[in-house]
């Protein structure tokens, strides 16, 4: 458990994740969401500035109506971009943050993931099953095997 204390984000995240743009429609990320069973995904810019994250929380507001408006065809609201739904300067982390405090981070947000961020750039995300990975794997390099055969 203490290499675990030693882990970055860096060494647990997922580089250069998939992304989206900004002006991308919602039906585009319906596609993404699908294919890779994704909760979000970062929207950046051509430079890979983090603009924002879509989620499908984000994607279900847009289908929330108020009480006097007529109801939206589910073509329409899926034509919209992604910058009308999309959650604005989300919370990130930096590569070098350690895992330890990323854990706590991730279960005090109560969040699946966060992207991480350097320079300005998006480099990757990191998520609760990267966190996950990293504990098991630092807890498996450092397991003794038990003796076969021995008795109690």
């Amino acid at each position: 458990m203490y290499e675990f204390l030693q882990y970055q984000v860096r060494d647990a995240m997922t580089a250069d994740p998939i992304v989206i743009s900004p002006k991308a429609k919602l039906r585009e990320v319906e596609e993404l969401f699908e294919t890779h069973d994704f909760n979000g995904v970062p929207v950046v810019d051509e430079r890979w500035r983090l603009l924002g994250i879509l989620t499908k929380f984000d994607v279900l507001k847009a289908f929330s109506l108020d009480p006097q408006a007529i109801a939206p065809r589910y073509d329409a609201i899926m034509e919209q971009v992604i910058e009308t739904v999309m959650t604005r300067d989300p919370v990130s982390v930096s590569p070098k943050l350690p895992l330890s405090r990323l854990l706590q981070k991730l279960v005090e947000m109560r969040t699946k993931s966060l992207p991480v961020v350097e320079n300005d750039r998006l480099v990757g995300i990191i998520s609760r099953e990267d966190v996950l990975k990293a504990l098991r794997r630092a807890t498996i390099k450092h397991e003794t095997p038990a003796h076969e055969g021995s008795r109690p």
